[in-house]
């Protein structure tokens, strides 16, 4: 289990053929890794990976073709979130995030606040299926960031980022057309399977 709040942003600096999915190497720039061992779980951009090799700061993980179907930015370099997996005695600071990643996302605008040109409204597509779980005020993870959502219209809903998350997550290099990493509420996930089994 995770919280959401991004620990680091670190760096996918390889990616490789392995099995039916790939192999990534990624660096850690700030994340401790000093109690990091292999077999231990990393939330990468939202989606909960196992460690399956140290080397120094570079950390390696095996990610399936259903990973890789279902989630974005896990098959190339570049920038991503990192957060440990909760120890029972930590801080909840965001939400209950279980690095199962729901889906993908488009990022439809991003904008300043109205007289806040230091903060982002960022419009989210989300795919029809989750959109139900997507409730305004609620909470919803993005490329693993946990955040609370504005406004909710159709299978579109808003976020907006402080500058505090726009600099220490990848959510401020986004922009229009870009996808993302979306895991819905458990709450929400759990109430409607409840429902369901009710019919």
């Amino acid at each position: 289990m995770f919280s959401g709040i991004v620990q680091d942003v670190g760096r996918i600096v390889r990616v490789a053929a392995h099995g039916d999915g790939v192999r990534i190497a990624l660096d850690a720039v700030e994340l401790d890794v000093s109690d990091i061992g292999v077999g231990d779980s990393i939330a990468v951009a939202g989606c909960c990976l196992t460690v399956v090799a140290i080397s120094g700061r570079t950390l390696s993980f095996d990610v399936s073709a259903e990973t890789l179907r279902c989630t974005t930015a896990l098959d190339r370099t570049g920038k991503v979130n990192l957060e440990k997996s909760l120890r029972l005695s930590d801080r909840l600071g965001g939400h209950l995030v279980s690095g199962h990643v729901d889906g993908t996302g488009s990022v439809v605008r991003c904008e300043a606040v109205a007289g806040d040109e230091s903060s982002r409204i960022v419009t989210i597509e989300a795919p029809a299926g989750l959109a139900r779980f997507i409730a305004g005020k609620g909470s919803i993870a993005v490329d693993g960031v946990s955040l609370t959502v504005n406004t909710v219209h159709g299978a579109r809903f808003t976020v907006n980022l402080i500058p505090h998350t726009l600099m220490v997550t990848t959510l401020g290099q986004l922009a229009s057309g870009m996808r993302v990493n979306l895991e819905v509420d458990l709450v929400a996930r759990y109430v409607a399977r409840l429902q369901e089994a009710d019919r």
